[in-house]
């Protein structure tokens, strides 16, 4: 895979500022001759003007549309690497979190399921019919009073 050269605004900024003024000699230089020569070669120089007007005009067409492709391109690394880095840091909290909780005595989640899944053998093996769980009440607060 070739890399591109980097686009420099500045190379690329000198390149049409030096176009620019070599077009206006150019066309300094067609006006002195237009005075000496008459009307037909001035209507020549002005169709090679539009020509080399409608060339650095998709020039620069080009060079912008590779700019801003480059720009996307860097800007979807760097939003995938800082991507990757909170992924990183999450994992990092987490187990941390979770190594806290262990300290404290806390079962992990997998502990829970393992003894869920033992008692709900155990009540199978016994005949146990498990009631239906209701959902839990949910507490009201009692109403404020408004001091005034």
């Amino acid at each position: 895979m070739s890399k591109q050269p980097a686009f420099d605004p500045k190379q690329f900024s000198d390149t049409m500022k030096e176009s620019a003024q070599q077009i206006w000699l150019a066309g300094l230089g067609a006006f002195s001759k237009v005075q000496h020569e008459g009307g037909k070669v001035f209507e020549t120089l002005v169709k090679d003007g539009l020509s080399i007007q409608h060339k650095t005009q998709k020039a620069a067409e080009e060079k912008l549309v590779e700019a801003s492709q480059q720009m996307s391109q860097m800007s979807h690394q760097i939003a995938e690497k800082a991507t990757g880095q909170w992924d990183k840091l999450e994992t990092i909290f987490e187990d941390r979190v979770a190594r806290a909780l262990s300290r404290l005595g806390h079962p992990a989640i997998e502990e829970f399921q393992t003894l869920q899944k033992r008692i709900e053998q155990l009540e199978s093996q016994l005949g146990v019919v498990k009631p239906k769980r209701k959902a839990p009440a949910k507490k009201t607060s009692p109403a404020k009073t408004i001091k005034r």
